[in-house]
């Protein structure tokens, strides 16, 4: 592969998880699979490369760098729907009766769906 062909893939892998990001943030799930789609393509293309011209060292530290920025994001909001799931759950508690016939909160399992009938 010549050097600037692998200058360009660099640069549109970049790119793409940029793409990726911006997809994410504003919950376009088609262009996120698109962008995957083809960062993978890439990704099996650039596997094949043993070494990177000094010129496009910069280009892999930037794609480092957001591809990190990708990941904080996607964690960070997993976190976020997990909290938010744990606090549904246990707000969701419903009232049953016991055996006097009176009204008591049923124990709390800290999700909102459960899994059982």
């Amino acid at each position: 592969m010549t050097t600037a062909k692998t200058h360009d893939y660099l640069i549109r892998l970049r790119d793409l998880i940029i793409e990726e990001r911006e997809c994410a943030k504003i919950m376009d799930f088609n262009g996120m699979a698109r962008v995957m789609a083809e960062k993978e393509e890439l990704l099996q293309i650039l596997a094949h490369v043993q070494n990177i011209d000094q010129a496009d060292k910069g280009i892999a530290t930037q794609i480092r760098h957001e591809n990190r920025r990708n990941a904080y994001l996607f964690k960070a909001t997993l976190g976020w729907i997990r909290e938010t799931m744990e606090f549904l759950g246990k707000r969701s508690v419903t009232s049953t009766y016991s055996a006097s016939a009176g009204t008591i909160c049923a124990p709390v399992n800290g999700r909102l769906l459960s899994g059982r009938i």
